[in-house]
């Protein structure tokens, strides 16, 4: 019994491979017949292509476009044929792809030109008689040089667009560089330079208000000074890793916050910003004062700058708060929304919004707290603007 199923079982494996090697050899006459046609359509259907394919009039390589398509036709029916590489197909969509970046032309042209191509191929397959069955591996085959061919193509494009992106991040990255080098080195100058005399003017205001306790008007000039040596030691920053105090010291923080708000009253008065604060008590902060100082003014300044041309309420809020293992300052106004692309660039030296802003206050800022090991960020919706100084803390 088992001897004549084991001829069964053979007779019918090699029927199987006799009607295997039968469908290959058609698909192969199939695939043959189509090539020959398209050898022969091959002047009409470049023609009909060119006619419809997307190429603008000013393209620098708009002859090599035309060149390149014949080429992509030739190598498409040498693969049909199982005579051509597809890394002819890699090799063709590099050099595109390169000629289209060096012309700065969109990649979208190439694309939409490339299944033109395609779709006029798969045109001809209209003429032959064949069912969907016999059309079917022909069809796989075209599209499979096809979709290599544009996947080398778009692989090649995203690399070189990577690539270009980073170099331009590199040169803009060091332009900032050189830029703050440059503008260090000249606020360095100017500011040891400019006080000197600064110095000397608060001097004699000091002696004049000993001498003359009821000038008029001496305690405005004073609070200008003042004012005007905050700026200076503002660009000092750029230039040096400590602004006016040499050493760390250990302060209050309530006791700074407090001495801000009492500098800058004159300036909330004159906007008519309503103030208000929650401040824990003793906490013990060690750090540079006149840095931190500089940071809140700075916040200070931004905020009552924004809520100027504001007609309704003006409000500014600060809170400061000890939190595990640091402390917590915000200071927040309801001046209207900072939109997200401003807000990701805010902290970025030389970007501003101010007609005659230099764009280095929040730079100083967010140099400062990082110094301190601690974070600035901001936060921004409908009803308020929120600055977050996030800074470590420990007791002792």
């Amino acid at each position: 019994m088992l001897q004549p199923m084991g001829k069964a079982v053979l007779h019918v494996e090699g029927g199987c491979t006799s009607i295997l090697i039968r469908k290959v050899m058609s698909i192969m006459d199939d695939m043959k017949r189509f090539t020959d046609f398209l050898k022969q359509q091959a002047d009409v259907l470049v023609r009909e292509w060119r006619e419809d394919a997307f190429v603008s009039e000013n393209a620098p390589f708009r002859d090599k476009v035309f060149q390149n398509g014949i080429e992509m036709y030739e190598i498409v029916i040498q693969i049909l044929i199982n005579e051509g590489e597809k890394e002819a197909l890699k090799r063709l969509a590099c050099q595109i792809v390169e000629e289209r970046i060096e012309a700065g032309i969109n990649i979208g042209e190439f694309v939409y030109n490339v299944n033109g191509g395609r779709s006029r191929i798969f045109k001809c397959l209209t003429v032959f008689e064949m069912s969907m069955e016999e059309l079917q591996p022909i069809i796989n085959r075209i599209n499979e040089c096809f979709d290599i061919f544009l996947y080398y193509a778009v692989s090649h494009y995203t690399e070189l667009k990577n690539k270009m992106l980073e170099e331009k991040s590199v040169v803009i990255d060091t332009n900032h560089k050189d830029r703050l080098s440059i503008l260090g080195q000249m606020t360095s100058s100017f500011v040891h330079e400019f006080r000197n005399p600064l110095t000397s003017i608060k001097g004699f205001i000091k002696l004049l208000k000993t001498e003359y306790p009821d000038l008029k008007y001496i305690d405005i000039i004073d609070s200008e000074l003042e004012e005007l040596n905050f700026r200076v030691s503002q660009f000092l920053m750029l230039s040096k890793k400590e602004i006016i105090g040499k050493e760390k010291q250990d302060f209050y923080m309530e006791q700074l916050i407090n001495q801000v708000l009492n500098f800058l009253y004159p300036s909330f008065l004159n906007h008519n910003i309503n103030v208000s604060k929650d401040l824990a008590c003793n906490i013990l902060f060690h750090g540079y004062y006149d840095e931190i100082r500089q940071v809140l003014i700075n916040i200070l300044f931004n905020a009552i700058e924004a809520l100027h041309a504001k007609e309704k309420e003006k409000k500014i809020e600060i809170l400061l708060q000890k939190i595990s293992g640091g402390i917590v300052i915000t200071v927040s106004n309801n001046e209207p929304i900072i939109e997200g692309e401003v807000i990701q660039t805010i902290f970025e030296p030389f970007f501003t919004t101010k007609d005659l802003g230099t764009g280095l206050g929040l730079f100083v800022c967010k140099q400062i707290i990082e110094k301190h090991e601690g974070t600035i960020s901001i936060h921004s919706n409908e009803n308020r603007t929120i600055f977050s100084i996030h800074l470590p803390y420990y007791e002792g």
